[in-house]
């Protein structure tokens, strides 16, 4: 029963249906508060590590849940994501990026593998390659069909200056994980996962997603939509409801914060590189000099052994947090973007709504036709709330989940690494102890 309900809900999101009346008010008893401002508690100084309040917490997320509309066609036709199924049924694997130079361009393809037992699929396994321009493409259809779901986001097209050279080895690699993380959050959302474009990225040959692509709205409607776009973004909204003002400054600050966090992530990374490099150099050097001091030999060479395998530990160090730390931190980044957009994106629904409302109360065009533009306007902004709502819910857990798995993982593996180094060099310290107080006593013998 539950599964079909779900199924009900989601063909009347794709159908762009939605009950009338029951919209979402704004505040009301049901609008909680939202996370306090110290979430990500940081101080305005940037050498100020302490990137955790003492009293507040990131994963403490319950205390913003917006009320749902309460009528019987809402509580029907609002998606319902917490209906999710507990089977995987699509698994993605983003590998082998393969370089291609043409008289024109240089640019790299990655192979899709799909696998999945899914009815509305023609087999069960899928192979196929895509381009950078080719992920841009779906995550604009999925903004066009979904405009207040929140996207996975796509990393960067240009790297920072500095960073990388473009198309460097680990540059590719960076991206071709980015890339598989995007489509594997795709395959797992509840309502993304089951859009017709989708399929067709994951499915179709080069040539038939360069024709399906065509397919689309022309240039001249694209032009019409972009400007009615900006035509509500100018007038903006007079009236957002109290929910969304909550959820708006939420996204203020997370951004503020999480962006801070990634440019202390970078700058300690960065640190620890330029440690590692040094102290490299340093095993060598007391190999060298242990040639010139014959009585120094063993225990100079135990000091270069010792900082060899310091090394090889502070590089494990830095290997967990390039792939486990900073990836994840600067995605977090990336959905502050994406999530200002979706707001935009709703504040546009609703401002073209209010200046409908505006025209009739002016008695500006035919009342007849605008009160039909009005109720189609009012299904159009509950369903982008409800939408947005739910998204929302479920957007928090994820995030909740992956950034405190990261700092906790990070967090064990310094513990890890500090014991490693110290258990090193006391294990040279003991010898050493053990080594004189053994040529003492034969010395007194």
């Amino acid at each position: 029963m539950d599964g079909e309900r779900a199924s009900e809900a989601r063909s009347a999101e794709l159908a762009g249906e939605s009950p009338r009346g029951g919209a979402a008010g704004p505040g009301g008893s049901g609008s909680s508060s939202l996370l306090q401002a110290d979430v990500l508690d940081l101080d305005e100084d940037e050498d100020d590590l302490e990137v955790f309040s003492k009293d507040a917490s990131l994963m403490d997320m319950s205390s913003f849940s917006p009320m749902m509309p309460t009528s019987p066609l809402s509580m029907i036709n609002q998606i319902k994501f917490e209906d999710e199924p507990d089977l995987k049924d699509l698994f993605i694997t983003v590998d082998e990026p393969e370089s291609h130079v043409t008289t024109i361009e240089t640019f790299i393809t990655y192979r899709i593998v799909t696998k999945t037992s899914r009815g509305e699929f023609d087999s069960s396994e899928f192979e196929v390659r895509r381009r950078y321009q080719d992920f841009l493409w779906l995550k604009g259809k999925l903004e066009e069909a979904y405009p207040t779901l929140i996207i996975p986001p796509l990393p960067e097209k240009f790297i920072v200056k500095g960073m990388v050279e473009r198309f460097n080895d680990d540059f590719i690699e960076t991206r071709r994980k980015a890339l598989h993380k995007f489509l594997n959050r795709i395959a797992d959302h509840p309502t993304l996962t089951f859009n017709e474009d989708f399929k067709v990225f994951l499915t179709a040959q080069a040539w038939e997603l360069s024709s399906h692509k065509k397919q689309g709205p022309g240039l001249l409607s694209r032009m019409g939509q972009t400007v009615r776009a900006v035509a509500s973004s100018m007038r903006g909204v007079k009236n957002r409801p109290e929910e969304f003002m909550e959820m708006n400054n939420f996204i203020e600050m997370f951004s503020q914060k999480i962006n801070l966090i990634d440019k202390i992530s970078q700058r300690i990374y960065k640190e620890e590189r330029e440690y590692f490099d040094e102290m490299k150099e340093y095993g060598p050097i007391h190999i060298l000099w242990s040639a010139s001091e014959e009585d120094l030999v063993d225990t100079l060479k135990g000091v270069a052994s010792c900082i060899d395998r310091c090394c090889k530990a502070t590089e494990k160090r830095m290997t967990g947090l390039s792939e486990a730390l900073l990836p994840v931190i600067h995605e977090y980044v990336l959905y502050s973007e994406m999530l200002m957009g979706v707001m935009k994106r709703r504040d546009q629904i609703q401002a073209e709504l209010d200046s409908k409302v505006e025209a009739l109360t002016n008695k500006k065009a035919d009342a007849g036709l605008l009160t039909e533009e009005i109720g189609k306007l009012e299904d159009k902004v509950e369903c982008a709330n409800n939408a947005l709502k739910a998204d929302w819910e479920r957007w928090k857990q994820n995030m909740q989940n992956d950034i405190k798995s990261a700092f906790t993982d990070t967090a064990e593996e310094n513990i890890h690494y500090y014991e490693q180094c110290l258990a090193t060099w006391e294990s040279f310290l003991t010898s050493q102890t053990d080594l004189h107080l053994e040529e003492d006593s034969e010395d007194k013998l």
